[in-house]
């Protein structure tokens, strides 16, 4: 089997690494390249690979039909162009051309949501971890016009440190994290917020959201859950989802609560519902789990680099 060369920009990261272990056992994909300036030269191994990092200048663009581009927030959207003059494909992982970031036009990669967008497009903007956990779940009640008009969705979401990258900080050191359980980006202020309101806005849902993340003291995972006023009660609280995401294979929908055990490693969102009581008005709690560093990040670039060549849309991903 011919197989499709692809390189990463920025794979010393959590999510570059992530993307350089599923590109390994990927049946069609061949990892051609991986850059990390800081550690030019250095030989890691990536599952069952050796990787040798190279500087992002050094990268041969022209030889490659796609890049995953998981470069910090502000510096990916200018390779995106240089990928682009090379002729290839690109995956951003960054917020750079995510809606509500200033960029019109790229498809975003809600891959359930945008199929049709995603397939054989040119540059695809990957979801955040934060809006890939809420905004699938929320999208059956958008489109099935389930909320309540003008209301507010209050979502709270806990994520392992992974999700704030590998460069050394201080509030992320163990002795910080351990034993510990915080909320930041308090006030509805945190960046993602552009990316959700800017979608929710263009699925015409007539919501204010209000968004308070957390930090686990843990690798991966992300929690969210949801508190939805209803536009009116539901006989069955799980039926939005299953009649959306019907046969989706990274899709589950579950009676159950989920917890991050169930997807830890996997390339999946696990939601469930349930009506909330004592209300005055009806009102779903919707709750959500990814693990960030797959369905949040990596695993979800390579589900849409596989629609945008052409390939099966699970092709090395574990669901």
């Amino acid at each position: 089997m011919n197989r499709i060369s692809v390189g990463v920009l920025g794979a010393s990261g959590y999510a570059g690494q992530e993307l350089c272990r599923l590109i390994a056992r990927h049946p069609q994909l061949t990892l051609r390249f991986a850059t990390a300036n800081e550690q030019r030269g250095a030989t890691v191994r990536l599952g069952r690979h050796v990787v040798q990092y190279i500087a992002a200048d050094e990268a041969p663009l022209h030889d490659v039909e796609l890049v995953f581009s998981a470069l910090p927030h502000g510096a990916s959207k200018v390779w995106v162009e240089r990928i682009r003059e090379a002729g290839a494909r690109a995956v951003d992982l960054s917020a750079d051309l995510r809606p509500g970031n200033g960029c019109e036009g790229i498809p975003y990669g809600l891959t359930e949501l945008n199929r049709r967008f995603v397939d054989g497009a040119s540059v695809v903007a990957n979801p955040g971890c934060y809006p890939t956990s809420i905004l699938v779940a929320l999208a059956p009640l958008v489109e099935q016009g389930l909320i309540r008009p003008d209301a507010t969705v209050v979502v709270n979401s806990a994520s392992g440190v992974t999700g704030a990258g590998n460069s050394p900080k201080r509030d992320l050191l163990f002795g910080e994290v351990a034993e510990d359980f915080r909320a930041y980006g308090i006030g509805n202020t945190h960046r993602h917020l552009n990316e959700m309101r800017a979608t929710l806005e263009a699925w015409k849902a007539s919501c204010d959201l209000v968004f308070t993340p957390h930090l686990l003291p843990l690798a991966r995972g992300i929690l969210s859950t949801m508190v939805v006023p209803l536009a009116e009660p539901l006989s069955d609280p799980l039926e939005p989802w299953r009649a959306a995401y019907n046969a989706e294979p990274f899709i589950e929908i579950t009676s159950d609560t989920p917890a991050l055990r169930d997807v830890r490693h996997r390339n999946v969102v696990r939601i469930s519902a349930a009506p909330l009581e004592g209300m005055r008005a009806p009102a779903l709690l919707v709750t959500s789990a990814i693990d960030n560093l797959m369905k949040g990040a990596a695993g979800q670039a390579v589900q849409n680099a596989n629609l945008m060549l052409g390939l099966e849309e699970t092709a090395g991903l574990p669901a």
